[in-house]
């Protein structure tokens, strides 16, 4: 049975938690002391050879991880008892090979530098599920960019909007998340090496040249100096990471609203057995955006807790430096959750355009107010039109009538816009502004609206 808590599977994905696993690491750790081992050798400072013998153990089975667990608890992490326990394992394939391992470097290196090559993967990881994310939500903006739908502010009836412009609003903030993230990953790749304080002074001459083939040998950038205490690149990683997950909470939140029964217009795919409940056989919950919703609340903790551990003190950070282990991996873990959920939207959302419908009728025509005012106020000034307005609003709304009605029998609007100008005005279909030549620019296919 596996150690993950029983409700592991809101917050991560098989493959992230797999990126981010106990024996990932470790293989990250051991492809680091080997390409370390193998820059060691071409520069004179390990036996020939000693690389060729270090790459018989990337799998990292040599591993006793409940031994390595128990040291840890000990020397303060786990880049000691590993070291130990790699040295251990070579030392049996050949002493010569054993003797120089971890020469130059320091734990923070293995750790920090383990670290990147996991981000390398869990980038690689996302970019795939977020082209998948950004093919279904651009299927579902074509599908529905003119599916008209009541547009919402302060959660009240405003003037139409379209499905698919609401849902290109998420499509354009997931790919400019996207493209953070991909700048803040192209910053974070970097080789961390530095030796006890950062001047690689173990290694004396050869450092910098060995520092440069490490880099090549793990495929990152060598840094203009040693970042231990500088954790600035990690720090924006993972905002952007929120960032992406606050744009999905955003489609979790407003397909949630359009789920309530009281509201019906769009929905979450609807299968056997997904969002029921315990009780009520009748009802289908908004699981997938409860997830959203619920993996975003957790992101501004993760945030904070970088933010606050960069202070880190002198060459070594003292308790802050630790505090990033588990968030960093965590925020990727949560990110990789956040987009599958999305996924689910994107790919099973249905609309209902009947209730969509009805529910503009329901509001009396009022929230197309704004557009009789705009009618009137070049004839009448806006400030008049907007007061003759809400005086035929208020009137609707208390008499219960269609806003068509009371404005057909109001003289001082008739005297500027026959019955005729008033039912094309309040036609939802004649005020959406600038929406397809707004999903156009996110679809791609502007020219066919110039």
């Amino acid at each position: 049975m596996s150690n993950e808590g029983l409700n592991s599977f809101l917050f991560s994905t098989p493959e992230m938690t797999r990126v981010f696993s106990s024996g990932e690491q470790l293989r990250a750790m051991t492809r680091f002391e080997w390409a370390l081992t193998c820059a060691l050798e071409s520069n004179g400072r390990a036996e020939p050879g000693s690389g060729a013998v270090l790459e018989q153990l990337l799998t990292a089975e040599f591993i006793d991880v409940n031994a390595l667990i128990l040291e840890a608890r000990d020397a303060g992490n786990v880049a000691i008892p590993f070291v130990r326990q790699l040295t251990a394992a070579a030392m049996e394939l050949s002493e010569s090979a054993a003797r120089p391992i971890h020469l130059g470097a320091t734990s923070q290196d293995v750790l920090d530098t383990a670290l990147v090559l996991q981000i390398r993967e869990a980038t690689q990881v996302l970019e795939t599920s977020l082209d998948r994310l950004d093919s279904a939500l651009l299927n579902q903006v074509k599908k529905h960019r003119h599916t008209v739908m009541q547009g919402r502010t302060w959660l009240q009836p405003g003037p139409p909007t379209t499905l698919g412009l609401k849902l290109a609003g998420t499509l354009a903030a997931m790919r400019r998340d996207r493209q953070r993230i991909h700048e803040a990953a192209e910053r974070t790749l970097v080789l961390q090496f530095g030796g006890a304080v950062g001047t690689l002074a173990s290694l004396g001459d050869a450092g910098e040249a060995i520092s440069a083939q490490l880099a090549r040998l793990l495929n990152l950038i060598e840094p203009v100096l040693p970042w231990h205490t500088q954790r600035d690149n990690l720090v924006v990683i993972v905002q952007v990471l929120a960032i992406l997950t606050g744009s999905l909470a955003k489609l979790g939140r407003d397909i949630a609203l359009l789920m309530q029964a009281e509201v019906s217009e769009a929905s979450e795919e609807r299968n056997h057995g997904r969002g029921g409940s315990s009780t009520m056989p009748h009802k289908h919950n908004p699981v997938a955006s409860a997830a959203l919703i619920a993996i975003h609340s957790k992101m501004p903790g993760l945030v904070s807790t970088v933010l606050y551990a960069m202070p880190q003190e002198h060459e070594r950070g003292l308790g802050l430096w630790q505090a990033e282990w588990d968030a960093v991996p965590e925020a990727f873990r949560m990110a990789s959750a956040s987009v599958a959920y999305a996924i689910d939207i994107a790919e099973g959302l249905t609309a209902d355009e009947a209730r969509m419908q009805a529910n503009m009728e329901a509001t009396l025509g009022l929230p197309l107010a704004e557009a009789v005012n705009a009618a009137l106020a070049p004839k009448m000034g806006r400030a008049a039109a907007h007061t003759l307005l809400r005086s035929a609003a208020d009137r609707a709304t208390t008499e219960n009538r269609q806003l068509s009605d009371v404005l057909k029998q109001m003289p001082e609007v008739l005297v500027h816009l026959n019955s005729k100008e008033i039912d094309e005005s309040l036609d939802p279909n004649n005020y959406l502004g600038s929406a397809q030549r707004f999903i156009a620019r996110v679809v791609g296919d502007e020219d066919a609206y110039l």
